[in-house]
C-alpha cells in the first residue's frame, strides 16, 4: 500500500463527505471501497464525526450536514503548514471564506473556502492527526480535480496560495491542465461540466475494476452522469453521484502506467 506519515504542504492530504446520513452512507462506500466507518474516540466534541478505514487505515471522514440547506458534497483538504496565514492569502487573493481558521481539538487546524470561480475547498494544519494514512491505492483517494468555468483565474489563484504551478496537456477529450507541486502532479483543472453545475473540486478514488464498481453503485441507488469512458495513459473513468446527490469519480488507472 502507499502509506503516508505525512503530507507535503501544497498537496492534497484529507477528504471528507457531509451527507445527511452516515450510516447509509457508510453501507454504500464501504460495498464500493471495503471502507469500515469509526465514530470518533471524541464525537460528542467533533459532531459525530466518523473516520473511515481501509484495512485499518484512515482514508477519509463522513460527517452529518451542519447547515441548513447545505448539498450533500465531498471536500477536499489542502495541506498546510499556516492556516491563518493561508487563509488571509487566500482572502487577498479573491476566495471567499466560509469557515474560518479553527482547532480542532489537537488533530489540526482547518479553514474553508471558495477559490474566485466559486468551488469549495479546504485547507488543513496538522496536528496530531497528519491526514490520509492511504492514498492512490484501490479505495482511496488518487486524484483531485477542479471542474470550473474559469481555469486560467483559478490557476491564478492557486498559484498564488499555494505554489502550484501547471502543465498544459492534450488527451482524447480535449486540453487538461495537470497541477504539480515540487514537480509532483497532484491534481487537474477542466472547464468540461455540465451547464447546470457549479464549480466544484470532484475526488478521484482509484478501483480494480471500474465496471464492476459502477456496477455495484447503480444497485444501491447511484447515478452515472458521466462515464464510463478510457483515455490513453491514464486510465478508465466515471463520475458517479451517490443516493443523497454527493459527487465523486472513481478510476481504474491504465495498466501501462502502473510501477513495475
Amino acid at each position: 500500500m502507499s502509506e503516508k506519515t505525512s503530507h507535503t504542504p501544497g498537496t492534497f492530504c484529507w477528504i471528507d463527505l457531509g451527507t445527511p446520513d452516515q450510516d447509509a452512507a457508510g453501507d454504500f462506500y464501504g460495498a464500493l471501497f471495503g471502507w469500515r466507518l469509526k465514530e470518533d474516540e471524541n464525537a460528542e466534541q467533533t459532531g459525530g464525526y466518523r473516520t473511515a478505514e481501509l484495512e485499518g487505515k484512515a482514508v477519509g471522514g463522513v460527517m452529518k450536514l451542519m447547515q441548513e440547506g447545505q448539498p450533500p458534497a465531498w471536500l477536499n483538504y489542502v495541506c498546510v503548514e499556516d492556516a491563518d496565514a493561508t487563509v488571509a492569502r487566500a482572502r487577498q487573493a479573491g476566495a471567499a471564506v466560509h469557515a474560518e481558521p479553527m482547532s480542532v481539538l489537537d488533530y489540526g487546524r482547518m479553514a474553508i473556502l471558495a477559490d474566485p470561480t466559486g468551488a469549495a475547498f479546504g485547507v488543513w494544519q496538522p496536528g496530531v492527526h497528519k491526514g490520509a494514512d492511504i492514498v492512490g491505492e484501490p479505495g482511496a483517494m488518487s486524484w483531485s480535480e477542479l471542474n470550473t468555468r474559469d481555469p486560467e483565474a483559478a490557476k491564478s489563484f492557486y498559484g498564488n496560495v499555494f505554489g502550484w504551478s501547471f502543465e498544459e496537456k492534450e488527451y482524447d477529450r480535449g486540453a487538461y491542465s495537470i497541477i504539480s507541486i515540487n514537480g509532483e502532479g497532484i491534481g487537474g483543472v477542466t472547464d468540461r461540466l455540465p451547464a447546470e453545475a457549479p464549480a466544484h473540486w470532484l475526488v478521484y478514488f482509484a478501483v480494480e475494476d471500474a465496471d464492476a464498481t459502477l456496477k455495484q453503485a447503480e444497485e444501491r441507488g447511484a447515478e452515472i452522469p458521466t462515464g464510463p469512458f478510457d483515455i490513453a495513459e491514464v486510465g478508465r473513468i466515471a463520475v458517479v453521484k451517490d443516493p443523497w446527490g454527493a459527487l465523486f469519480a472513481v478510476i481504474q488507472p491504465d495498466p501501462s502506467m502502473q510501477p513495475g
